[in-house]
């Protein structure tokens, strides 16, 4: 079987073609994922005489990245078995971390490595050690690796981080400084030392212990070791994505992962702007869920202020709103209302309120998953369950938030409920008016968004709880998520019957 541009494992990508990048990236993945194929079936390799061998190979090939593709080896397609090998055993919970160690010739090294110097023509070749690991993806566990093998007098010549769409981590280092005919040793001292890394658990101090930021250093609460910490000389910068008031994005480059690295700029720089970088830091770096944008690392000190972040290729969803003119599709509607929905049930869960949710603030990566981002105004809710202060964006803003009374995480459904708006209709809420004159609708007039008349009757019901005035009237996020995914499954029977009939009444 020889794959063709379109991924059969999952219909996301084929429903979001969100650009001519995503689409140039696709059909490299499926034309690597071909040669691989092609050249292990030449190798005669016993493990491609498997049955579904072939999908198999391309099941691991659709749950990492593009780049992974774009790093393979085409000359040791076997290393792609080992890495399918690695993630396999890293699902058995007595076997992580999956750990391969060997060593590989590395081309173009200096020649100060001189007695690992394999031959003196050019190009030079060096014999280093080659680390691969797999284990359960966690928050910092790239800072964390890098760190272990920094301790243990290795230097990282070369790295790549994956991570899966599943949850797992496939990370390859290149290093020196171990002795070449100690390779098996090496192996050990890792499998002996990344558990107790992987199992350092963190002291997370309640928000309110957060200290004004200093003038070289700002104060983020400790948790023991700051393995989030980022060395700012090991970003690569490639592009500006968008400017703000008071920071910059860029794509870029962490250890071979594209990121995305948000630059707090100098001119604007102030208290409350360095406030709110601590809040953020120290709000994303205790969230995992597959439906929030991952943290990475952070650099806290002036006047490098950084956050960094995974990279989503395939932008906000407002902007692919308002670039298609309309609304989405009922089944493409749903799956993305389904990702968010989940990823506000995991914050609310862990007590953390959004405070600015839109679609603008909702990013999808390659793979069609859309997650929760921007948490530069997002606070821990306190134990007495309510806050106070405006924050956030008008158009999007609770009643209680405007008036600048007590609120508490009912005001993300609300907001939701406006995103679900924009989901239908694909506009701009209240775009006749100015976000001033919203608010003020909003709070005195009952003001909500005209909900139009071809909308499914779940979905109506559904906006019409979400924006009642009354906060304990609106449903919680968990009730939200079992709703939308039932008529997920409603949708998706009544096609395949539809389907069924036809098929009959040929």
């Amino acid at each position: 079987m020889v794959m063709g541009d379109t991924e059969s494992c999952s219909s996301r990508a084929v429903d979001f073609v969100w650009s001519e990048s995503k689409s140039r990236k696709q059909r490299v993945k499926v034309q690597v994922y071909n040669e691989i194929l092609f050249r292990l079936k030449q190798s005669n390799e016993e493990e491609t005489r498997q049955p579904y061998f072939e999908d198999d190979l391309w099941a691991h090939f659709y749950r990492l990245p593009s780049r992974y593709a774009l790093d393979v080896n085409l000359e040791r397609a076997e290393d792609v078995l080992m890495h399918k090998r690695l993630l396999h055993v890293a699902r058995d919970p007595a076997a992580t971390p999956a750990i391969e160690v060997r060593l590989v010739l590395v081309q173009g090294a200096s020649t100060r490595h001189f007695s690992n110097l394999v031959h003196s023509g050019s190009p030079r070749y060096l014999l280093m050690h080659e680390i691969t690991i797999s284990t359960n993806d966690k928050p910092k566990l790239l800072s964390q690796l890098t760190s272990l093998l920094s301790e243990i007098g290795l230097n990282i010549q070369e790295a790549h981080a994956f991570s899966t769409v599943d949850g797992y981590s496939l990370d390859v280092f290149v290093v020196d400084g171990w002795p070449l005919q100690e390779t098996e040793q090496l192996r050990n001292v890792l499998a002996k030392e990344i558990p107790k890394v992987e199992n350092h658990h963190h002291v997370v101090y309640p928000v309110g212990e957060q200290e004004q930021s200093g003038i070289n250093h700002v104060n983020i609460p400790a948790e023991g070791i700051d393995v989030w910490e980022i060395d700012a000389s090991l970003l690569k910068f490639e592009h500006k994505i968008v400017s703000g008031s008071y920071c910059d994005l860029y794509k870029g480059a962490f250890f071979s992962q594209d990121v995305a690295i948000k630059v707090l700029t100098n001119e604007h720089l102030n208290e409350n702007i360095r406030r709110e970088f601590a809040q953020e830091v120290h709000i994303m770096r205790k969230v995992r869920h597959m439906n929030v944008v991952q943290f990475i690392g952070a650099c806290t000190r002036p006047p490098r202020l950084f956050i960094v972040t995974e990279f989503m290729s395939g932008g906000s969803i407002y902007d692919y709103l308002h670039k298609q003119k309309c609304g989405l599709k009922l089944p493409l509607l749903l799956r993305v209302a389904i990702d968010v929905s989940k990823g506000m049930n995991y914050l609310h869960r862990n007590n953390i309120i959004h405070r600015d949710l839109k679609a603008a603030n909702l990013l999808m990566n390659e793979n069609g998953v859309v997650k929760v981002a921007d948490f530069g105004v997002a606070r821990v809710q306190a134990q007495y369950g309510v806050m106070t202060a405006e924050t956030g964006t008008y158009r999007w803003m609770a009643p209680e938030v405007i008036e600048h009374q007590p609120y508490n995480h009912r005001a993300d459904v609300f907001s939701f409920g406006i995103v679900l708006w924009e989901l239908v209709t694909g506009k701009l809420p209240y775009d006749d008016l100015t976000p001033l004159q919203a608010a003020v609708g909003v709070v005195q007039k009952g003001l909500r968004p005209t909900i139009p008349v071809h909308t499914h009757p779940i979905l109506v019901d559904l906006l019409e709880r979400c924006w009642q005035r009354d906060p304990s009237l609106r449903p919680d996020f968990s009730e939200i998520t079992e709703l939308l995914q039932h008529l997920a499954q409603r949708l998706q029977t009544k096609r395949g019957l539809a389907q069924g009939n036809a098929i009959e009444e040929r």
